[in-house]
């Protein structure tokens, strides 16, 4: 996606329930909270209170291929796939700032790896597992969340996979 000097950029989204509302800041500030304490520690009701049903996560692309389904059994599956891989999963948030209708978290995801991670191609196929090291990691993200009707509708999200890969031993760091 490119954009011209002067011109605004292009934004390609999910599609949008009818006109665009600012979304309120404490709102938006308590969804993205209470979405990272679910990403800890699933519950059911919780979820249906925070998860629209047509939510996506841009990020689902390497996870088992229950995570691309859409709203919360997606992201169950996606629960399901880090929990299996790691315990004591925890999101410290730093940075939190909503605009329009978009609320982004800075935040740093600790844990520590006690079973094998698996990464899947995308037609479903085991891609790549990493072995449990046992290790501790924390790494920095950036979480993206797009609010409709007072729920979470879509996620994006950068993220430090390699520091992170580095930190658990899947492969050497640099030599110095």
């Amino acid at each position: 996606m490119s954009a011209q000097l002067g011109s605004q950029p292009t934004v390609f989204d999910t599609p949008r329930s009818d006109p665009v509302a600012p979304i309120d800041l404490e709102r938006a500030h308590d969804l993205l909270v209470r979405g990272f304490r679910l990403m800890e520690s699933w519950d059911d009701t919780e979820a249906a209170a925070l998860i629209a049903p047509k939510y996506t996560n841009a990020e689902a692309a390497p996870e088992p291929p229950p995570a691309h389904l859409p709203g919360i059994p997606g992201v169950r599956a996606t629960y399901e796939w880090l929990h299996t891989a790691y315990e004591d999963l925890h999101w410290t948030l730093h940075t939190i700032v909503a605009e329009g209708e978009w609320v982004v978290a800075r935040v740093t995801m600790s844990g520590r790896q006690s079973g094998p991670f698996t990464t899947y191609t995308p037609d479903g196929q085991v891609a790549q597992e990493m072995p449990a090291t046992g290790r501790t990691f924390a790494v920095t993200q950036s979480h993206w969340y797009r609010i409709a009707d007072g729920q979470l509708i879509e996620h994006q999200a950068d993220r430090d996979d390699l520091g992170q890969g580095m930190q658990l031993g899947w492969f050497p760091g640099p030599s110095h």
